[in-house]
Formats: structure tokens, C-alpha cells, sequence
């Protein structure tokens, strides 16, 4: 990858600092761990970007470890995406690991804390676990089991194991602080009982360790030095450190380092929501082009490229914002500019006949395929007597400033000749389904012999040339710039007018040799992705308009 570096951030300064103080003899070593229980979203990532640019920048490397710990919601079809969107995104894992690679030390370990009499076992009840927890400012109630002793406790925590206790009915807690400031340190769970098939081991476990007991010692296991992670967990970090403390660990003890998360306006991204979002089919499916997720901004066409490079500038900071998603738009446009090729596409065909057009005759334009790149070339664009062009580009009563087709009217047809409207014919029902016109000979190539200029410049595909397909055309998901801000709930905001698909649209012949997946330029409509399953089939992926630039200079 040619990225340009990332900015200076406070993390790169911590490692910068460890490098130079010796804290892990000069190593360098992160982790991107997600939970296969869902695809990977746009806020994942900055993820990737922060932990796996922070290896690379120092020379150190970087894993994919799968958080699966809880084989309720667990999948490998999860575990299959992420790889593959990791790879696409750019990146490749020194190693991709499991922390059910480390099931049988995580209960080692276990056993040693309860031994030391920092593990007790609990039979209360999820309602009085939850009511003993006590809250901000209000203390916690130590449990009626918190003082059972070592023998008592190892006795039952291997009955939980060996799969005679019953769902709910016990948990291994750490024994900490039931008065502790913080919520995280007041005797946290540290197993509970499913008898789920997991996706790994299946059947051999009826306990699976929580998020926190797992998270940090897999670190220390791999030899993680930088533990990044978002700011939610920065309440968790105490009792990371907690647990790191109490073990022997076979490397130094990693250090967590938390950043805020990476969230968009006009987007959500629950996994709950975008699930809902999915099985209620609101949306066609975690691909859904309207999606945040990685695999659908592939299918629209967004370049991996942009969204790295478009995390990297942000930098890291710790404090949560919410970034315009225009600006994120503005990498896209800016990165497709310089590589989509240009192609010609009526998306709302009208019939333009040229009445005095030689019978039988027709040319070919060579085009350039992309002016930003000259070696690109050009193409071969077929012209005839008969064209489609845009509906909205004729008016047969013009409004004002409306300097494109109508009756008396010359503009330019792109690349071809001038010419000038002369009638129209109608259907039944009144509406214009053909505009008449003659061309002006002399003016092949688009430029007048007398240099009368004209103002407007429109596009056209042959329409003994042209293929039909399909374009889908994309609103914002989401309608309001913060979802669920006005009632709470981010799914009353959703946009019903999020899609539009026009299936009648007329294509210049070059674009049925459009690569699945690709992205081309309509000319004057914006950047689409053909899609990699249906030929023939374009999603629009952002317009021609720059309107992050717009929101700023408004700003400015």
C-alpha cells in the first residue's frame, strides 16, 4: 500500500515513548479482536486502521484474534466475512487466532485465582446479580456466596465445567471490591454456563469465559504489547489490569490504550439495529449498498484505499465526535476521479432523432477514457441518427437559466456535432416520448466551424448501440444527521425514499465489458459500481458534487 503516514497521534507517542524507555525491548505488537457475530462496519475500520497502522509504522506486527466466547450468537460464516473484508480493506494478520485457542489456560487460571481465594462461585440468580451490583453512587451488596471456601468453590467451579449445572445457575465471580468506584471492579463475572455448541469446540465446553476475563490474558498469552481499543472500555482498563496482576504471565503485561470510536452521521451502527435492519428486510441484506458495513461499501464501489486513508487523516483522539459523512464521500470521489474510467449512461431515456441525418450512415467518436489520466486512451463510441439522451435534459417549455435542449435551442451533444431541437412527438396521454433535431455537419467533434458557442454540453448513447441495464440510486439510509436523536430510537428516522432503481436505462456498448465490481464514471451523473453478481446492474456510489466542500465553505 502507498498510503500517506498517519498524522502524530497520542498513541503513537505512548509507543514512541515505551520504544525509546525499552518497556518491551523495542517490540511493537497489536491485535485487531472482534466478535464473529456480525460483518465488520464502517467503525471497525478505523479499528483495523488504528491497530494494524500502529504495527506497521513501528515494525512490529499485528493479529486478527476472534473474540468467540459466546457460542449463543457466534458463527463461522462471521469469522469467514471478517477475514475476507480485513483482506480487502488491505491488510494481511501476522496470524489469525481464536481466544477459544486459550479456553484450557483461561481456566487454569481460573482455578489458580480461586485457589488464592480472589474466585468464589455464585449460585444468585441473574435479578439479584444484578440488584447486588448496586450502581453509580449507590454501593454494592456482597453476595450470600462470597465467602465459600477455596475447596467449596473449586468443587463447583469443575461441576460447572464437566457440564452438571444448568444454564443461569451459577457464575465464577473475581472477588475484588464490592464498594469500588468503579462498576467494572465490583466482583465482575468471569464465567458463565452455556450449553451451546460452539463454532470452534463445539460441544468440549459448558463455560465460557466474559469478555473481560479473556480479553486481557489473551493479550499477555500472544505477547501484545499496545492494546488498543475504543473508549467504552476505558472503564474496563482497572480491571484489565487487575487480572494481569494477579496471573504469571509468560511475556510482559500489555497496556491498554483507549480511542474514540469512529461514527458517521446519517448512519448507524448497532449490530443490534443493522440486525434488525437485516431480518425485518428493511434493507435487502447485510450487502445492502445502503448498509455501513464493509461489504456493502464494497458493492457500492467505495475504494479501500479511501477509507484507510480517510482514517488515517482523522488521527485518534479521545474524544467520541461524529464525522460528516460527506467528508468520507470526498475520499471517495476524490480516489474514484483519478482511476474510473468514463463511460456514457442514460438513466432516463428520451428518443432524440436527427431528422436530417444521412440513412443508413454512422460514425464512430474516439473518447478519452479518462482526461485525468492520459494513458488511459480513448475508446471508440458508435453516433447515429437515432440517440437516447436524458429526459430532464429537454424542455419544451424551458424555466428559466434551463440552457440545455429545447425547441430553437443548439447544445452540444458530447464528443459528436451541435445540434438544435426542432419538434416534438407524444403518447396518448400528452407526455413527450420523442424530440426531433437537426445536426449541424460542420461541427463534428462538438465545436462550431464559426465559433458560435452554445451553453450546455449533453450526453447520449446510439440507440442502435446501446445496452439496457439497470442503476440503483442511493439517498441517505437514515434521514436524520444523528439517528434516534429526536425519539430515541435511531430506526424511526430511517428513510423510506433511501433507494430508487431504474431498470430501463440505456448504456453505451463499452459498459456491457464493465469487470464485476468495477467503478466507472457516468459522465455528468457520478460514480458507479457495477454490481459483482447481476450484470448489467450500477450502483451509484457518490455523485459528481462535491458536497463536503460545499458544507465548508458554508461553514467557513
Amino acid at each position: 500500500m502507498t498510503d500517506a503516514p498517519a498524522a502524530n497521534d497520542f498513541i503513537r507517542d505512548i509507543v514512541r515513548r515505551d520504544n525509546e524507555q525499552g518497556t518491551f525491548g523495542g517490540r511493537v505488537q497489536t491485535r485487531f479482536p472482534p466478535e464473529p457475530n456480525g460483518y465488520l462496519h464502517i467503525g471497525h475500520a478505523k479499528a483495523i486502521v488504528v491497530d494494524f497502522g500502529i504495527a506497521g509504522d513501528f515494525g512490529g506486527l499485528c493479529n486478527l484474534r476472534f473474540d468467540d466466547t459466546n457460542p449463543d450468537t457466534e458463527e463461522t460464516e462471521y469469522v469467514d466475512s471478517i477475514v475476507s473484508d480485513i483482506a480487502w480493506l488491505g491488510y494481511a494478520p501476522a496470524s489469525v487466532l481464536y481466544a477459544s485457542d486459550y479456553f484450557e489456560q483461561l481456566y487454569a487460571w481460573a482455578e489458580l485465582l480461586v485457589r488464592a481465594g480472589k474466585a468464589y462461585v455464585d449460585d444468585s440468580d441473574p435479578e439479584t446479580l444484578s440488584a447486588q451490583r448496586g450502581g453509580f453512587g449507590k454501593p454494592g451488596i456482597e453476595s450470600a456466596y462470597r465467602n465459600r471456601g477455596v475447596d467449596e468453590n473449586l468443587a463447583l467451579l469443575r461441576l460447572m465445567r464437566a457440564g452438571e449445572c444448568p444454564d443461569g445457575s451459577r457464575v465464577l465471580r473475581a472477588k475484588i471490591d464490592m464498594q469500588h468506584e468503579n462498576m467494572q471492579m465490583r466482583d465482575p463475572i468471569m464465567y458463565r454456563i452455556r450449553h451451546a455448541e460452539h463454532h470452534r469446540t463445539g460441544e468440549a465446553w459448558t463455560i465460557y469465559p466474559t469478555y473481560d476475563w479473556a480479553h486481557g490474558q489473551s493479550d499477555a498469552i500472544e505477547g501484545v504489547t499496545h492494546s488498543v481499543c475504543t473508549l467504552e472500555f476505558d472503564s474496563h482498563r482497572a480491571l484489565y489490569d487487575w487480572f494481569l496482576e494477579q496471573l504469571p504471565l509468560p511475556s510482559d503485561r500489555p497496556r491498554q490504550i483507549e480511542f474514540a470510536r469512529l461514527e458517521f452521521t446519517h448512519t448507524v451502527t448497532s449490530k443490534r439495529r443493522l440486525k434488525t435492519l437485516v431480518d425485518d428486510g428493511l434493507v435487502d441484506g447485510w450487502d445492502d449498498p445502503r448498509m455501513p458495513t464493509l461489504r456493502a461499501l464494497r458493492r457500492r464501489g467505495y475504494p479501500a484505499a479511501a477509507i484507510r486513508q480517510f482514517c488515517r487523516d482523522i488521527g485518534t483522539t479521545r474524544t467520541n465526535s461524529r464525522q460528516a459523512i460527506e467528508a468520507l464521500e470526498s475520499y471517495v470521489r476524490r480516489g474514484l476521479n483519478a482511476v474510473a474510467q468514463r463511460r456514457m449512461a442514460v438513466l432516463r431515456p428520451l428518443k432524440l432523432v436527427l431528422t436530417n441525418w444521412p440513412e443508413g450512415q454512422m460514425e464512430h467518436f474516439e473518447v478519452a477514457n479518462n482526461p485525468e489520466n492520459p494513458v488511459d486512451g480513448v475508446r471508440s463510441v458508435a453516433f447515429s441518427g437515432e440517440l437516447w439522451i436524458e429526459a430532464d435534459d429537454f424542455a419544451e417549455v424551458p424555466p428559466p437559466k434551463f440552457f440545455r435542449l429545447s425547441p430553437g435551442r443548439e447544445v452540444r451533444l458530447r464528443g459528436a456535432y451541435l445540434v438544435t431541437a426542432t419538434d416534438v412527438v407524444k403518447d396518448e396521454q400528452g407526455q413527450v416520448v420523442q424530440v426531433n433535431a437537426t445536426y449541424d455537419p460542420g461541427s463534428r467533434g462538438g465545436n462550431a466551424p464559426d465559433g458560435r458557442k452554445v451553453k450546455s454540453t449533453m450526453h447520449w448513447v446510439s440507440a442502435a448501440h446501446a445496452v439496457t441495464g439497470t442503476a440503483a440510486l442511493y439517498d441517505r439510509l437514515f434521514s436524520a444527521p444523528v439517528p434516534g436523536e429526536r425519539t430515541g430510537e435511531p430506526l424511526d428516522d430511517l428513510n423510506p425514499e433511501s433507494r430508487y432503481v431504474l431498470t430501463n436505462c440505456r448504456f453505451e456498448a463499452a459498459l456491457a465489458q464493465t469487470a464485476p465490481g468495477e467503478v466507472v464514471q457516468f459522465e455528468r451523473l457520478g460514480y458507479f459500481a457495477h454490481d459483482p453478481n447481476e450484470p448489467l446492474l450500477f450502483h451509484r456510489t457518490v455523485g459528481l458534487r462535491d458536497e463536503w466542500a460545499a458544507i465548508q465553505k458554508r461553514q467557513g
